[in-house]
Parts: C-alpha cells; sequence; structure tokens
C-alpha cells in the first residue's frame, strides 16, 4: 500500500475530456491512485495536475514511463499516437488501459497486444461499458435465455462535436469519425450479446454492409448492418454532427430487452441504471443496476483488480475481443471507402513504435548459408501471399524483422501485386534492403513461359522499387520447354543483374536434375535452391494446380547427398498441427482435403504427445522436424497474425534426435530416451 491507501499508482498521457473524466473519477478508486500526469503542453500539463492532485506533472511522454511511482498508464492521446504508446509503455514495464480504439487499425492492435504479451504486462482497451455491472447483467439474461434466441440488435451511439472535441473528431489527421470515435461502440456490444446468445464471450460476424457521409477525409455519419453465424442481425448507427437516440433494443424470439443507457449506464458520475423486458403477453418487467461509483472508477478497479490477480487480460474484455472489433472496424471503413492518411504508404515511414526499425536484443532467430548469397540466412523466411494494405504488411514485416528475420519470399501473383508492391515500400520506407535476403518468383500456370517469365520478373522488380532480388524462383515448370531453355533464360537475366541466384518451385526431381545437369556442362549456373512443399504431415493433394511436394523418399535422399537448399512452402502444413484439425472437424475443407490422412493424424498424435513432453506448442515442434533434416532447410511460414511469428520462432529452440525424427515420420521405433507414456 502507498500513503493513499490504494496501491496502484497510474501516470495518464495525453490531457484531453476523456483524461479528464478519468482522472476524476480515479479519486474514488479502490485500487489505484493518480502519480502523474503528461502531456506536450508544459501549461495544460500543470493545470490538469492542479485539478486533480497530481504530485507530479511530466514534461514529456518518456519521462512519464520512466517514473517508478507509475506502475500502470491510461493512454489518453489521439487516436494515431495510441499504439506508439501502449507499446513504449510495455516495454518500459508498464501495465495499460489504453482509450479507445486501441489503434487506427488491426495492425497497430496486434503489434500493441504483442508488445505486452512479450512484455507479460497487462493491457487493457478502455470501453468503460464493458466493465459495469449493467453490461454484465446483458449478457447473463441472454445466457439465461430470457429472450429466446436472438433475432436483432438495434445499438446507436451519436453525437454533436462540439468545440475542441469536434476538431479532433473532424480530423483525418488524428483518427477522427463516427465509426472509430463511437461506432466502436457499437460494433463492441453487438459482438458481446450475440456471443452471449451463441453460449461463448463474443461472436464475430459473418457478413457487413455499410454505408457513411465522408467529409473531408472524416465520417460523419456512419451506419453498418452486420449478420452473425447464428442468424442474428444488427443493425448500427453512430455519428459526431447530430444526436441519436442512444438506446438498444435487443429483439428475441420470446422477448424484447431495451437498455436505455447502453454506453454510459448509470451515469458518469455512478449511480442507478434501468433495464425493461418486453414480455410475450405485453408486461414489462423493469431491472435497476446501482452501483454508486463513477463509471471510470469501475473501470479503473477493474484493471486494478486484474493486476493485483496477477493477469495480463482483463475477464471483461480479452485481447482476442479487442482484435476481433478491431478487424471488423477495418471492414466497416473498408465496406465505406476510409482509409486515414496515417495509414498510406508512404506515411509509414516508422514502425508503430515511432523507432527506427531494427534488430530486438535477444532476438530468437537463428541463420544458415546459401552458396552463392554473401549474407547470413534466416532460418525462418517470412512468406507473403496475403500481405496487404499496408498497415499490415508493416505489422508482419517489422515483428519479424525485429526478431531477427532478414528473408522476405513474395511472388508477382500473390495478391494480384500488391504483397510485391506493399513490400516495395516497406523497403522504401524502412532502408533495410541491404539487410535483406529478398526473394521473388514468377512465370505460374499458364503464364509459365519464356516471354510472360521475362516481362513478370521486370514488373515484380518495379513493385518492389529495386534494381534486383537475392533469389527468383520459378513458380511452376513447363515441360513444353526443355530444360535448357530455361538455364539459359535464367542465366541471361543473372547476368543483367536482376538476381544473384535462381532456383525452382513445384519442380520434379527429374526435370530438376536434367536442369543442373545440363547448367554443369554448359558452364552456367543451375538451381540453387528447392522451393517444393515439404512439411511433417504429407500432402495429400495440392491446394493450388500443379502444386509439389519434395517429401518422398526419393526427393529426400537426393537432397540430402546434393545438400540443395530447401525453402519448403507450407512448412506448417497450413495448421494441420493446431486444434483446427481433427478426423471429425470438416469446417476447413481445404485443410481436409490436403492433409486429412490416418498416417497424418497419427503424426499428428505424436508430434503433440512428445510436444506435451516438451513443454511446447505441436505446430513448433513439427516446424522443428523441418529445420531438423539432414539437408540445409529454410521453412517459409506465412503468418496471418503477428502472434504467430512468435509461434514459429519457438520452432529454433527445439532440438530433435534423429531417432525423434524417425519416430515423428512414422518411421522408427519410439525413442529409449523419451517417456513411453506420453505417446
Amino acid at each position: 500500500m502507498t500513503e493513499h491507501g490504494r496501491p496502484l499508482g497510474w501516470g495518464i498521457l495525453g490531457l484531453g475530456g476523456i483524461a479528464e473524466r478519468f482522472a476524476a473519477a480515479l479519486a474514488r478508486s479502490h485500487t489505484g491512485w493518480l502519480a502523474a500526469v503528461a502531456s506536450r503542453d508544459p501549461a495544460r500539463t500543470a493545470a490538469f495536475a492542479a485539478r486533480h492532485g497530481s504530485p507530479k506533472v511530466h514534461a514529456g511522454y518518456d519521462a512519464l514511463l520512466a517514473d517508478p511511482a507509475v506502475a500502470c498508464v491510461y493512454v489518453a492521446t489521439t487516436h494515431p499516437h495510441h499504439a506508439q504508446w501502449t507499446i513504449r509503455a510495455a516495454e518500459a514495464g508498464k501495465h495499460v488501459l489504453c482509450e479507445k480504439p486501441i489503434g487506427l487499425n488491426h495492425a497497430e492492435a496486434m503489434v500493441a497486444v504483442e508488445a505486452a504479451r512479450r512484455a507479460g504486462t497487462f493491457l487493457m482497451e478502455a470501453f468503460m461499458y464493458r466493465t459495469h455491472p449493467q453490461t454484465a447483467r446483458i449478457h447473463a439474461l441472454i445466457r439465461e435465455g430470457a429472450l429466446g434466441r436472438v433475432r436483432m440488435i438495434n445499438a446507436n451511439f451519436g453525437y454533436r462535436a462540439r468545440g475542441e472535441s469536434a476538431v479532433r473528431e473532424r480530423d483525418p489527421e488524428q483518427g477522427g469519425g463516427a465509426i472509430l470515435d463511437v461506432g466502436c461502440y457499437t460494433l463492441s456490444m453487438a459482438r458481446l450479446i450475440a456471443g452471449a446468445d451463441a453460449g461463448t464471450d463474443v461472436l464475430d460476424p459473418d457478413r457487413l454492409a455499410a454505408d457513411a457521409v465522408i467529409i473531408d477525409g472524416a465520417d460523419r455519419h456512419a451506419t453498418a448492418t452486420v449478420r452473425f453465424p447464428s442468424g442474428a442481425i444488427a443493425a448500427l448507427a453512430c455519428g459526431i454532427d447530430g444526436r441519436l437516440h442512444n438506446e438498444m433494443r435487443i429483439c428475441g424470439s420470446e422477448a424484447t430487452l431495451i437498455v436505455p443507457s447502453p454506453w454510459f449506464c448509470g451515469g458518469i458520475d455512478g449511480g442507478d441504471s434501468r433495464l425493461t423486458l418486453l414480455l410475450p403477453d405485453g408486461t414489462e418487467r423493469h431491472e435497476t443496476i446501482s452501483d454508486p461509483r463513477p463509471l471510470y472508477a469501475i473501470e479503473a478497479d477493474a484493471v486494478g483488480e486484474a493486476i493485483a490477480a496477477g493477469a495480463q487480460q482483463c475477464a471483461a474484455l480479452p485481447w482476442a475481443d479487442t482484435l476481433g472489433n478491431m478487424r471488423w472496424l477495418d471492414a466497416w471503413r473498408e465496406a465505406v471507402g476510409l482509409v486515414y492518411p496515417a495509414e498510406l504508404p508512404a506515411r509509414q515511414r516508422l514502425p508503430f513504435h515511432g523507432r527506427t526499425l531494427a534488430r530486438r536484443g535477444g532476438a530468437p532467430m537463428t541463420y544458415g548459408t546459401i552458396p552463392g548469397l554473401d549474407k547470413p540466412v534466416a532460418r525462418l523466411a517470412l512468406g507473403s501471399i496475403r500481405l496487404h494494405p499496408m498497415p499490415f504488411a508493416a505489422a508482419l514485416l517489422d515483428t519479424y524483422f525485429e526478431a531477427g528475420g532478414n528473408v522476405i519470399e513474395t511472388a508477382h501473383t500473390y495478391s494480384q501485386g500488391r504483397s510485391e508492391t506493399m513490400i516495395g515500400h516497406w523497403l522504401a520506407n524502412r532502408g533495410v534492403r541491404k539487410n535483406t535476403v529478398l526473394i521473388t518468383k514468377g512465370a505460374q500456370t499458364p503464364h509459365c513461359h519464356p516471354q510472360a517469365l521475362s516481362e513478370q520478373l521486370l514488373i515484380s522488380l518495379d513493385r518492389l522499387q529495386v534494381d534486383g532480388v537475392d533469389l527468383y524462383m520459378m513458380h511452376r515448370d513447363n515441360p513444353d520447354y526443355p530444360v535448357e531453355t530455361w538455364i539459359d533464360l535464367l542465366n541471361a537475366h543473372r547476368t543483367a543483374g536482376r538476381f544473384v541466384l535462381f532456383g525452382a518451385s513445384n519442380w520434379t526431381l527429374d526435370r530438376l536434375r536434367a536442369a543442373n545437369a545440363y547448367a554443369a556442362r554448359s558452364g552456367q549456373q543451375g538451381f540453387a535452391v528447392l522451393s517444393n512443399q515439404f512439411s511433417l504431415a504429407r500432402m495429400i493433394e495440392p491446394p493450388w494446380e500443379l502444386c509439389l511436394s519434395s517429401n518422398d523418399a526419393a526427393y529426400r535422399a537426393w537432397l540430402e547427398q546434393t545438400q540443395l537448399p530447401s525453402l519448403p512452402w507450407s512448412s506448417q502444413a497450413r495448421g494441420f498441427f493446431t486444434g483446427r484439425a481433427a478426423p471429425d472437424r470438416r469446417d476447413d475443407p481445404e485443410l481436409a482435403r490436403c492433409w486429412y490422412s490416418d498416417d497424418n493424424f497419427e503424426r499428428k498424435r505424436r508430434a503433440e504427445a512428445l510436444a506435451r513432453s516438451r513443454g511446447v506448442e505441436p505446430i513448433a515442434l513439427a516446424l522443428a522436424w523441418v529445420l531438423h533434416q539432414p539437408f540445409p532447410t529454410f521453412p517459409i511460414i506465412g503468418p496471418l497474425a503477428v502472434a504467430e511469428i512468435g509461434s514459429s520462432l519457438a520452432a529454433l529452440a527445439i532440438t530433435l534426435s534423429p531417432a525423434e525424427l524417425a519416430w515423428l515420420d512414422l518411421a522408427g521405433p519410439l525413442p529409449e530416451t523419451r517417456d513411453a507414456a506420453a505417446a
């Protein structure tokens, strides 16, 4: 306990109107006290501190983060700075309550959450209504079946912004607009209600349609209709240029729940709120929820209690909920064509934390070599099949690079060229081309002919904003052309400086042998790498036409004999070694078609058993199996979220014996060094 009788010292970054409300309420919190404040305006900071009794005034945000009296930071800056200071606070070892939205987009949210995960600190997005007992009661009524099955949700949040608030909320440079300011509440509540109806915490939509009025780059009012897999539909409305009837109605098959004040509940200063249940017989049932504490004090106490319990997340609003809401807010903005200036490629000059991109201290990446390249090669390469838009691309590329990664694999066809374009912007913005092993592919069927290869290569270089790449790979083979044609053409482009080495993707062993034999006879460079599919689970059917695996006895023996480096794609069997795959689970038809077999499920069972004995995840252990082959491997990972990079990096720390490698692949007995019961 401190002299204030409350254990948690708070620091406030950004001193606008919402910070005023929070600071005033904190004085009535049971768990926290105001230790320090900071803003970029010294006079404003001093006046704010005087009004709210803050013992310390800091001239800058970094100074507040260095203050040992501050254990938890309330980030109340403008929207474009939420992620930056959430990340920096976590890096400083501070717990964080970040004002909503946690970032401008889902990408920023992912990086902020990952920063807290890595630092071991608490993080919550500040949707104050989520911690109020009224919201818990709404959730309980739906879970109890008081409404029957939820059919329709109508949620509104709108007002007329005035004064200083109106300037910010109408300014796209400050992330202003109705969707991010108040539409986020309606979407968050709808997902919570749909989840309660479906028997889970929250439920994401499966369809969204939207409209908005956008003036000078900011959405003044907007609507969205979202449909959930349960069959529930939500009609959402938000605005910043006119007051709406800010209530919520939840219409069920048996009753309707009216919530007159869904966002401010019993009021900013505390008090009673009321729920009305309209029953089938026309009668009404009323409930009153009382809490004398100010709304934001309830929120602060929820944070304080979670931190005191050693939690990194608040049960009322866990990270997965925040990330899901941000993903669908992105979809809402995309549906109305709203992009903020800060999200444009030309503005993405720095990572979200605002510092120059650099490898983190203690980064886990390990390296190998590929003959002919004068750079170390990260053992895990980052694939980019869906690397867009720019904020998402930056989040994944920055996270991978900071973890020590330097191999980026892309292709002319990936996302219709958007992946190459995003990588090009990222390389130019970050200035790390010389530190990167850059790979691109071309000549995919039906454009696998010499003219297309040459044309696509030049287009790829233009998108990537480079004169040449480190490694160029043919995306497919075309046996209609002799191997001599391909070797001669590729060497001509190499001589012209368009790449250092070239490789083959989805080539048969016979064709690859013949090509390299011809290259040797003619004194030319041959294929320096192979990029076929290879994973612990055997590919039953290819996910795409003419895709080939090198996971057969002949190919593996030849790779071991020649020591040709392999950059396998789908190196983790597209998630087969996670909970997504089970013999009776068919919600992902492609996963089932490509990977389901009795042998593969036995491999999965063995990987899970060995993973349990090692205290690691099966997906990481399956990737470690690829890394431990008796020939050089540089698996390509294709994360769709920042957190998936971390789960892949875990494979680098796993050591497998030859006996374990064989046993996992059904090719040997249970290793004697292992506990038989674990299998």
